[in-house]
């Protein structure tokens, strides 16, 4: 395996030891896992992450781009 350096902040390295102690890991391993899961996708959309929520509810469908949807909002 290859080693790699790099800088951390005090905090983040803190936050780094207090995960890898919480989960039982090597500060490295929990380095490896967490670019991993980032490399594999760990972004989603917030439609992705919504789910099924999506289109579940009833309601107007131009809530946010019709003016009287917010006449006397905020008064």
């Amino acid at each position: 395996m290859r080693t790699v350096s790099f800088k951390l902040p005090p905090a983040l390295d803190d936050l780094l030891g207090e995960l890898a102690q919480r989960r039982r890991l090597s500060k490295s391993e929990l380095v490896r896992k967490g670019l991993e899961a980032l490399a594999k996708g760990g972004r989603r959309s917030v439609t992705a992450a919504a789910g099924k929520l999506v289109g579940s509810l009833q309601g107007p469908k131009d809530l946010s781009t019709n003016p009287k949807h917010m006449r006397g909002f905020g008064k």
